[in-house]
């Protein structure tokens, strides 16, 4: 109810475009369901083909690239394809690849076991989640967290993460939603949606574009209760300092768009442009290991103040599935005058594809 001229049309082709990509993400995945038969191994591998049967605790898969597969059952599960081609001459035959009418109390319990693994285990369930987003990799995670702003609370948060790359193009979707309590109070109720595309004109320069949209329902401004919407935009351009498989700098200056459309004291709305310069960087350490940090500090040219953000993340992987984190974010001075300030540390449990 706060957009008005320019900005009720800016807000509207936001949601349009977002609306486009997630259809065409949706449009994609559903192109590209699975319609062969899956055997997944424990640590996340997967091959394509059609399921044979089930001989004792061997599974005889027939693979499209290497042939005949006969795999211990205790090491892999097979996942059906969801929609199987109908072949009226062929007998039914379950999991257990025996035909359904002969079916033993073994195989059944055998079955069982079958579809309960599907329904927990990490690497099927990763799997699944694989074939449904096609080219896309990510991550779904939920974490416990210990925040120190105006007060020391512990907060529970879940979020999502998309990526894809090309030869020169990059997309990152990322959408997190943090909430707290302190003695029945609700302290913290925050959406914040972010998207990131980056364009390599040369091996050493690149441009960029970061969105972000944060909604804050908890949100207090001289002791009121204060819910504000914060689109911020950002345009770059960088160099890549370093470029090596096992680490990656790079550094740049940006332009930001800040509009914030608040509700307390009274209903308004503001915009300002601040300038900055940002830095980043990726390493992959040993033990399966990444470390990865960016930084941005925002000048102040046009403002009264400079303002500054840094976050800083290590990632182990447990296993292809299963991975964990410790996440640092510290933000001072935001620019957009809304915004509370934080420091934030995070333990994420995550499930990657």
């Amino acid at each position: 109810m706060f957009f008005e001229g320019k900005w009720r049309k800016l807000g509207a082709m936001l949601v349009l475009v977002s609306c486009a990509m997630i259809a065409g993400v949706a449009g994609a995945a559903e192109v590209e369901m699975p319609t062969r038969d899956a055997l997944v191994y424990k640590d996340g591998d997967r091959v394509q083909g059609k399921f044979i049967e089930r001989v004792n605790d061997v599974i005889v898969f027939q693979s499209e690239r290497f042939g005949e597969l006969r795999v211990p059952a205790a090491d892999a599960v097979v996942v059906m394809a969801d929609k199987p081609v109908a072949d009226k001459t062929a007998p039914v035959v379950a999991a257990t690849g025996k035909p359904s009418e002969h079916k033993t109390e073994s195989d059944r319990r055998d079955e069982e076991r079958l579809k309960i693994w599907e329904w927990f285990s990490p690497w099927v369930l990763t799997a699944r989640v694989r074939d449904y987003f096609g080219p896309w990799h990510g991550r779904f995670a939920f974490s416990t967290e210990l925040v120190s702003d105006t007060a020391d609370r512990s907060n529970l948060a879940l979020e999502g993460h998309l990526q894809r790359k090309w030869e020169s193009n990059e997309v990152q979707i990322n959408g997190r939603y943090d909430y707290a309590e302190t003695n029945q109070l609700v302290t913290t109720d925050t959406f914040k949606g972010a998207a990131s595309y980056r364009h390599d004109f040369s091996k050493a320069r690149f441009g960029l574009y970061r969105p972000t949209v944060e909604w804050n329902r908890a949100s207090l401004r001289d002791g009121v209760p204060n819910e504000y919407i914060l689109l911020q935009q950002e345009v770059g351009v960088g160099f890549t300092v370093v470029a090596k498989p096992s680490r990656t700098v790079r550094a740049g200056v940006s332009a930001n768009l800040f509009d914030v459309w608040n509700t307390a004291p009274q209903a308004d709305h503001t915009s300002r442009a601040v300038e900055s310069l940002f830095e980043e960087a990726e390493l992959k350490l040993p033990w399966r290991m990444t470390l990865s940090q960016r930084g941005v500090w925002y000048y102040p040219i046009s403002s009264e103040r400079d303002g500054w953000e840094n976050r800083v993340e290590l990632n182990k992987k447990l296993t292809e599935t299963l991975s964990v984190a410790v996440r640092h974010e510290i933000r001072r001075n935001n620019p957009n005058g809304s915004a509370q300030d934080y420091t934030r540390l995070k333990l994420l449990l995550g499930l990657d594809f």
